[in-house]
C-alpha cells in the first residue's frame, strides 16, 4: 500500500496558520511580480476565482467580495511544509518528497495496521502540530492514491483521509474520475482520449492494454493504465528527486544593460545551486534563457539560450553562478529589452557518488568550495534567505535616467507577509 499526503490549498493554508481570522474568508495568493491568482481558499474558488486571473482584474470582475490578497512568500511556504513533511517522514516506513506539498509514503510492513485509522490520526497530528490541514490518499499504487486524496479533500465524511482498499471501491472511485483529471494522463492525452468516447478512468482502465498500446503508444500512459489497475509500477525512486531544476523570473520593469542581466542570472543560478544541495544532488549542466517581452510589439524581439556542460557534476553556488555567466554573457544582445530570464541547471545525480574529471578537478579546490557552501548555507538558514550571497549577486541602482537596473527588493510583492518562522525579524509580537 502507499499513501500520499497533500496540503490542502497549500499556499493560502500557510498564510492562515498565522491568520487564523482568514479561516472560512476568500482568500488568493498571486504570482511572482503580483502578476494573477496562483492559489486560492474554497471560498474564492466558491466565487468564481480562476487560477490565472489577472491580478488587476480581480477588482473589476469581483467588485463587491471581500477577497483577501497575499504576494507569493516562497520562505514562508517551504518551511512549513517543511515542518509537515518532516512529520510524515516519522510516521511511515518509508518517505518520498514529491513537491512542496505532497509526499509519498510506502506502507509496506504495515498491512495489520488499521490504514484507514492511521490516515486520519496523522492528519489530526499534523493540524495540531503545525496548522496545515492535509489530505491523505491510500491504495495499492501511487496513481489510486493519488486519486484518493483527491476525494479526502473534497468529502469530509473522510475525515482527510480516503482509503481503496478492495476493487468495488476502486471501480467506485474511477468511475466518479475525470480522464483529463488523472494523474499522469496530460492534456494532449485527454483529449485524445475523449476524442474516443474515453470519459473517466473506469472507461480508460477498462479498455484492454492491447488497445491502449495500439492508440497511444507512451509508456507514461501505459504505465498509468497499469496502475489504474492495481499495477504498481511507478518507481518510489522517480518521486524523490527532481530531474531538472528551473528558477526564472519576469523583471517588473525591463532590462537592457548586461550588468543589470548578469546580476538576476547570478541569483538565480546560485537559487539553483541551493536547492541542489538541499536534495544531495550534483548537476552536469547548466542552460541560461533570456527572453524579450513578445507584448510590446513594437519593440524588436528576441530569444536565446545557451548551455554549458560541467567535466564534474557540482551543487557549488560559485561553480554553477560563474558557468552561468558565461552561458549569458554568450547570448546578450545589446539593444533589446529584455522582460524574463532563468536558469536550469540539468542532469541531476546523487551527490555522494560523483565522477570526477582529473583535467579539471582540484580535490583542495572542491573542499574549500564545499565548506564554502555549507557556511552559505547554515547562516541563510539561521538569519533568512540571502542574508549572505556572493559579490555578483549584488544589486545595483540604476545610475543615470533612464538606466535600467534591479534592485534587492526589485520584485513587486505588495501584499506579502512577514516570514514569521524564519526570520528573527519577523517573528510575531505578542501584545
Amino acid at each position: 500500500m502507499y499513501a500520499i499526503v497533500d496540503c490542502d490549498n497549500c499556499y493560502v493554508s500557510c498564510e492562515r496558520v498565522f491568520r487564523p481570522d482568514l479561516n472560512g474568508k476568500p482568500v488568493v495568493v498571486l504570482s511572482n511580480n503580483d502578476g494573477c491568482v496562483v492559489a486560492r481558499s474554497n471560498e474564492a474558488k466558491a466565487l468564481g476565482i480562476k487560477a490565472g486571473l489577472p491580478y488587476y482584474q480581480l477588482k473589476e470582475r469581483f467588485p463587491h467580495s471581500e477577497v483577501t490578497v497575499f504576494s507569493s512568500n516562497y520562505e514562508l511556504y517551504g518551511d512549513i511544509t517543511d515542518r509537515v513533511m518532516s512529520l510524515v517522514r516519522k510516521a511511515s516506513p518509508t518517505f518520498y518528497r514529491y513537491s512542496i506539498d505532497e509526499g509519498f509514503c510506502d506502507l509496506k510492513g504495515m498491512e495489520h495496521f488499521d490504514l484507514k485509522r492511521w490516515g486520519e490520526d496523522l492528519s489530526a497530528y499534523i493540524w495540531k502540530a503545525t496548522r496545515m490541514p492535509v489530505s491523505i490518499g491510500i491504495a495499492p499504487t501511487k496513481t489510486l492514491a493519488k486519486m484518493a486524496s483527491h476525494f479526502a479533500k473534497k468529502f469530509k465524511g473522510y475525515k482527510h483521509c480516503c482509503f481503496i482498499d478492495n476493487d468495488e471501491r476502486r471501480k467506485k472511485a474511477l468511475e466518479m474520475y475525470e480522464i483529463d483529471e488523472v494523474w499522469g494522463i496530460g492534456r494532449r492525452y485527454a483529449a485524445r482520449l475523449q476524442a474516443l468516447g474515453v470519459r473517466t478512468a473506469l472507461d480508460f482502465a477498462k479498455h484492454p492494454e492491447t488497445w491502449v498500446r495500439a492508440m497511444l503508444n507512451n509508456v507514461v500512459v501505459i504505465r498509468t493504465w497499469k496502475e489504474l489497475n492495481s499495477i504498481d509500477c511507478v518507481p518510489m525512486e522517480d518521486m524523490s528527486k527532481k530531474k531538472s531544476i528551473c528558477t526564472s523570473r519576469s523583471f517588473p520593469g525591463m532590462v537592457t544593460d548586461m550588468d543589470t542581466l548578469r546580476t538576476s542570472v547570478s541569483n538565480f543560478a546560485a537559487r539553483c545551486a541551493e536547492k541542489l544541495r538541499k536534495q544531495q544532488s550534483v548537476a552536469q549542466s547548466v542552460s541560461v534563457f533570456i527572453d524579450t517581452n513578445h507584448f510590446r510589439e513594437d519593440l524588436p524581439q528576441y530569444w536565446n539560450m545557451a548551455e554549458e556542460r560541467l567535466l564534474t557534476p557540482s551543487n557549488s553556488t560559485q561553480q554553477i553562478v560563474q558557468t552561468a555567466t558565461r552561458c549569458m554573457e554568450r547570448v546578450f544582445r545589446q539593444g533589446f529589452h529584455y522582460k524574463r530570464a532563468g536558469v536550469i541547471v540539468m542532469g541531476i545525480s546523487p551527490d555522494n557518488g560523483v565522477q570526477t574529471n582529473f583535467i579539471d578537478y582540484d580535490s583542495e579546490r572542491h573542499e574549500k568550495m564545499k565548506r564554502l557552501d555549507e557556511a552559505l548555507d547554515k547562516i541563510n538558514r539561521e538569519y533568512g534567505s540571502e542574508t549572505l550571497v556572493l559579490g555578483s549577486q549584488q544589486y545595483t541602482k540604476p545610475q543615470g535616467k533612464g538606466k535600467a537596473g534591479v534592485f534587492k527588493d526589485s520584485i513587486k510583492h505588495d501584499f506579502r507577509s512577514p516570514c514569521y518562522t524564519t526570520r528573527w525579524s519577523d517573528i510575531p509580537e505578542a501584545t
